[in-house]
Formats: structure tokens, sequence, C-alpha cells
């Protein structure tokens, strides 16, 4: 009951996030054969367009929260600003709140096919991008000033899941947090989209005027080349995930000077990339 309790304020928290449906529990034992009705909380996933004046429109499927966070980091991923100083105007429009309106402070280059209209879901990654290896070359390296203790990669990753109230009442989320060299978190997200959460993350340290550059990435998801290049964009010199790493992340992370550990799961962890920055790997 307790537990019922807490999830559904929780739901309540999150009114924009979270939905009910009507579901069917049922047996898939041998033997056992029963219905149980129940109302599932699941995460909402809906379109938010992005619409940067005199740029490019972009519609992203997301989890329809922190909306301006959002907008905030996936143009610092998107290579289409370099700061909060480049943006003049951002606002979620007052009439169709699944919009949020940017206005540039000076004529910013495109990025990819002029006049585009991009559908980016949940689950993408660099999809149809002819320019794959420019934009990875484009990349810049990053600082080399973070040292980091081995037993803060679980302690990072362990706060990151408390953390998780979406998950938690929904398993329908991933989750992103920046962290410091002590292992504070300074900014969370969570979306139906790892690339989404960390957007997102991101985006809230740059509204709040919270420096990137010297700092970690948590991740609750794989990671790919486009999580490795956005964090690249931000200055953020090392990566922790529980998960894998595809082949380009490595090259990616390799590449930009950035530290790569996945598998971090309980007492260990898998350093890829880098390993200087973590105390006591010095080679």
């Amino acid at each position: 009951m307790e537990s019922d309790k807490t999830n559904m304020e929780q739901s309540n928290r999150h009114p924009d996030a979270i939905k009910y449906v009507r579901a069917d529990r049922i047996s898939t034992g041998d033997k056992e054969k029963s219905v149980e009705p129940e109302n599932v909380r699941v995460v909402r996933e809906a379109p938010v367009t992005i619409d940067v004046e005199s740029v490019e429109t972009y519609t992203l499927l997301c989890t329809p929260i922190d909306k301006r966070a959002l907008a905030v980091g996936f143009l610092l991923g998107e290579g289409v600003i370099e700061s909060l100083a480049d943006i003049k105007i951002l606002k979620v429009c007052d009439d169709d709140p699944g919009t949020v309106r940017v206005r540039l402070k000076s004529e910013i280059p495109r990025i990819g096919d002029s006049g585009r209209n991009l559908l980016i879901v949940s689950s993408c990654g660099a999809c149809g991008s002819e320019n794959l290896q420019k934009r990875i070359d484009a990349l810049p390296r990053v600082g080399d000033r973070l040292r980091f203790e081995a037993r803060l990669l679980r302690s990072v990753n362990e706060a990151l899941r408390e953390r998780q109230s979406l998950f938690e009442i929904s398993g329908g989320t991933h989750a992103a947090a920046i962290f410091d060299e002590r292992g504070e978190i300074v900014s969370f997200a969570e979306d139906t989209g790892r690339h989404n959460a960390l957007d997102k993350a991101i985006g809230k340290c740059l509204r709040n005027e919270i420096a990137t550059a010297g700092k970690g990435a948590a991740l609750t998801s794989r990671l790919s080349l486009e999580m490795v290049s956005r964090c690249a964009r931000a200055g953020i010199e090392l990566i922790t995930a529980v998960s894998a790493p595809t082949s380009l992340a490595l090259d990616v992370a390799n590449n930009c000077g950035i530290t790569l550990c996945a598998f971090v799961r309980e007492t260990r962890a898998t350093v890829f990339t880098h390993p200087a920055r973590i105390i006591g790997l010095n080679k």
C-alpha cells in the first residue's frame, strides 16, 4: 500500500509525463490461468517541435517535460549553437505547448540539408546522415583537467538510479546526469529517448549557468556515436554508463580525448579510452 501511495504521488508530480491505461495482467504459467484487470502507468511520448527562426525546424518524439532544456541541449548537441549566449529568445509557444520557439542572436550556419524538417524518434542516432565522417572530424577535443576516483563511478550510478522517479513508476524512461569531480550530480533528466535525456541534462546546466566543460556524464543507456558526440560538444571529459559502447562511440571518445567507462555495475567498470583520468590508472 505504501508503494502504491508513493507511486501515485510521483504520478501526480509528473502529469505531463505519465498517463494511465487499462490493461489485463495474465498468467503465463502452465497451470494457472488468470486475468486481472489493472490500471498501468506508462510514460508519455509526444512530438515536440523546436522551431529555430530562419534556421531549421526539428520535431522530436520525447517525454514532453523540460522542453526548454531539451531545446537548448539539442541545439548544442547538433552544433547549431555553441552556448546559451547564442540564443536571443527561448519560449514555449502560447498557442501550441508542443512547440518551442527559438531565435538566435546572430546568423548561424545551417546544419545538415537546407530547409529540412527533421523527425527524430526516441531511438534515433545519426540516421540518414550523408556527412557522417565530416561531422565526426568537426567534433572538438575536450580539456584534460578532470581526475576521478574509481569508487565514485559506482556512487554516481547509484545516485542516478535513485533519481529515476519516472522510471520507478513506468519502467519506460532513460536517464542522464551531469556530475562534477566530487561525483556530485549537478543536473538530471529523464526521457523516453536516451538522446533526449542527455540533451535535457546538458540544457539544464546551460540554462542554470553551470559549466559542462570538465564535468562527467552518467547514462542509463548504451553508448552510441550520437551520445558521445553530444558530450564532446559540451566539453564533458568522462562518460559512465551501465551498458555497452558501439565501435563508433569508442572512435569518437578516443579522438576527442574523452574517458569512456561502460558496464558500470555494482563493483566493476570497464574503461575503454583515456584511462589516465581514473586515479590509479595513469597509463
